[in-house]
């Protein structure tokens, strides 16, 4: 079980770092540093939110989506946060977060359903 949740937080986190960095460079980021900021924000909450997740659906019969939408909730505001004080070019730091995980969350669930 322990090596079967790294491999889903290491492929989870990767594939949220390139999603969200092909947001940013279709949303018209193209600072260096703001491109670096994508990449450290997720290392920060994709494999907390992650775990948590994984952690709280093993735990509980619940339905999932009252799992994961306060989950990713917190980690647009935890973003948008470290956007808003560290980000060169971002104007709209909870915009871009909230649209940032919307995307990468899209892909994910459309990646999932082709697995």
């Amino acid at each position: 079980m322990r090596l079967g949740i790294v491999w889903v937080l290491v492929l989870s986190l990767g594939g949220t770092i390139l999603a969200e960095e092909i947001f940013a460079f279709i949303v018209g980021i193209h600072n260096k540093k703001d491109f670096a900021l994508v990449a450290l924000v997720n290392v920060l909450t994709n494999p907390a939110v992650v775990l948590l997740y994984y952690l709280m659906v093993s735990m509980t019969d619940g339905n999932r989506y009252f799992i994961i939408i306060p989950l990713e909730t917190i980690a647009i505001f935890v973003e948008a946060a470290y956007y808003k004080k560290y980000a060169n070019k971002l104007k709209h730091p909870l915009a871009f977060s909230l649209g940032a995980n919307l995307f990468s969350y899209g892909i994910g669930v459309v990646i999932g359903y082709l697995i």
